[in-house]
């Protein structure tokens, strides 16, 4: 069986480098993106089965790209937990339509958590 595939979008190296260490031990593939001005083709490219994604990056924000990706067809069904230190970022992912909101600093616990009960439904 084929490890699924989780892409990671943050403008911070160390998130992304801790992120994809942790997640590739815990069996997944991890497909890392810095530059949000490049996410919408990546996510077309690889077709991840799961999205983490930060709120707050320059040029291109998350919640730019969440209505980017529910309008762009062939990603519109890609699963997107929301990743910021922002106070508001649990009601700003809830109305934008995320399937989920992780604090930062986070608990990597929260983080399997959250991407197993999303890639079993």
């Amino acid at each position: 069986m084929q490890p699924k595939k989780i892409m990671i979008c943050d403008d911070d190296r160390g998130i992304l480098e801790m992120l994809e260490l942790f997640l590739e031990l815990e069996g997944y593939h991890v497909i890392c993106e810095i530059n949000s001005t490049h996410l919408t083709k990546q996510l077309i490219l690889h077709k991840p089965d799961l999205l983490l994604l930060d709120l707050w990056m320059p040029i291109i924000s998350g919640d730019q790209l969440i209505k980017i990706i529910h309008s762009t067809p062939e990603i519109k069904e890609t699963p997107v937990i929301v990743l910021s230190a922002s106070v508001d970022g649990p009601e700003i992912a809830g109305n934008l339509g995320a399937n989920g909101f992780i604090a930062k600093p986070f608990d990597l616990t929260d983080i399997t958590d959250k991407i197993n009960s999303i890639l079993k439904n």
